[in-house]
């Protein structure tokens, strides 16, 4: 796929760039506009912010064997892989009104302890669809709740007044990032003496521990049918077993029960991640799953038909390649995947959630807004840039920004994926 028009790295004198700085904050925190084109401001962006601490993992969802670790999904939980500075914003300022639609894309991370100024600033401008928390974000009970009320409290000063999509991934077993409920992990589930059941109270168990520190989207459950015993998915017991009706029965239990609790579940990690060998995995580098397209469907995908019909509210897409789908790109990146496979084929009609954008197996794909377009461009809803980073959201904004002022992406597909996630927050509830 072809990548946007290189941007220019033409400088700008110190004043004229506090000009910039100024002019963009006034007009991001006006009143919302429709979506529709808009003439560029004639200023130059912001500098980028000073690279705060970034974290040491890449994608979203695992931990530690302890489960109290900082990976991101697909990450290995016993090892953590440096995500390096993230992306510039461009030079020439998209509109405003684009960066606010771009914004509602966005699912930022922080590092630390305590919501930094400058995000709490960029919820309250309605600039950020959610929130993704982790270990290094709940150093007690108490202050991870303080610091989610000051986020939701940012939200509810937005123009909008919509809630955040404030999420972690609670699996179970060894990838948790709170302390409490799923105990069990997804192989000790598909172990059990009643599975259904043990699906069933795991998913009820996540939903209360989210919703006891006030988030209200888990990153789980894994749908991935292992091929092998000890692989990748297999190894951190990440998987209800090999069986593909086993996995559609475990794992749409498991998202029935949290969302009748009102925590919204994400399936992942579409097409599936159950080939992938002991090695290989996605947040360090490339992986490339050569299955036959009859087995992939058959079994890959197979558990993704049953928890679309049970309501599921998102599916995350992998990072690895499937020759047999898209020769070239990760699923993230494929609309013969994500538009082809997950919304025609498959029929799904929620939110589309990528994994991190940081993640290794994305070196070849460019820098963050490279990577942010080509995934929205390819039918991705929700930008999730996981590495600690208050700039990497920025980065990944103002590339979407500014492809849809230059047409890049299509304004028609931009306002459906808007579309999408503004109805998920808002069915949600009020922060």
């Amino acid at each position: 796929m072809p990548r946007p028009p290189r941007r220019s790295t033409r400088r700008t004198p110190r004043r004229a760039v506090r000009f910039a700085l100024l002019a963009l904050l006034l007009a991001a925190v006006g009143p919302a506009t429709g979506l529709g084109p808009v003439a560029p401001l004639a200023v130059q962006a912001p500098p980028d912010r000073p690279a705060g601490p970034v974290g040491t993992n890449t994608d979203t969802d695992s931990d530690t064997a302890t489960g109290t670790g900082t990976g991101t999904d697909g990450t290995n939980p016993e090892t953590s892989t440096p995500t390096g500075r993230t992306t510039a914003v461009p030079t020439t300022a998209p509109s405003a009104a684009s960066l606010r639609l771009a914004g509602r894309r966005i699912v930022y991370s922080y590092p630390g302890d305590t919501p930094p100024p400058e995000l709490l600033d960029t919820v309250r401008a309605g600039r950020a669809a959610g929130v993704i928390l982790f270990k290094e974000n709940a150093s007690s009970p108490e202050q991870l709740r303080l610091a989610v009320q000051q986020l939701k409290t940012a939200a509810q000063e937005s123009p909008s007044g919509a809630p955040l999509l404030l999420m972690t991934d609670q699996e179970g077993g060894k990838v948790r990032r709170l302390p409490g409920a799923p105990v069990h992990s997804a192989r000790q589930t598909g172990a059990a003496a009643d599975p259904a059941g043990d699906a069933a109270r795991s998913g009820a168990g996540a939903a209360g521990t989210l919703a006891d520190a006030g988030l209200n989207v888990n990153l789980a459950p894994v749908l991935d049918v292992f091929d092998a015993p000890d692989n990748f998915i297999d190894h951190f017991e990440r998987s209800y077993g090999g069986k593909p009706e086993v996995v559609a029965e475990l794992g749409t239990a498991f998202l029935a029960a949290q969302q009748q609790s009102g925590v919204a579940a994400t399936a992942k990690h579409f097409p599936g991640l159950g080939a992938a060998a002991r090695e290989e995995n996605t947040d360090e580098r490339p992986v490339v799953l050569p299955v036959p397209l009859a087995e992939l469907r058959a079994r890959g995908e197979e558990p993704y038909r049953a928890a679309i019909a049970g309501g599921v509210r998102l599916v995350m897409a992998s990072w690895a390649v499937y020759p047999a789908l898209d020769a070239d790109r990760p699923a993230g990146l494929s609309s013969a995947v994500v538009q082809g496979e997950l919304r025609r084929r498959l029929g799904f009609r929620g939110v589309t959630v990528t994994d991190a954008l940081e993640a290794g197996a994305l070196a070849a794909f460019g820098d963050t807004g490279d990577r942010a377009v080509a995934a929205a461009r390819a039918g991705m809803d929700l930008l999730l840039c996981s590495a600690r980073d208050i700039q990497q959201g920025d980065a990944a904004a103002a590339a979407l920004a500014a492809a849809l002022d230059s047409g890049h992406l299509d304004a028609g597909e931009f306002s459906g994926a808007v579309g999408r996630v503004d109805t998920l927050r808002t069915s949600l509830g009020r922060p």
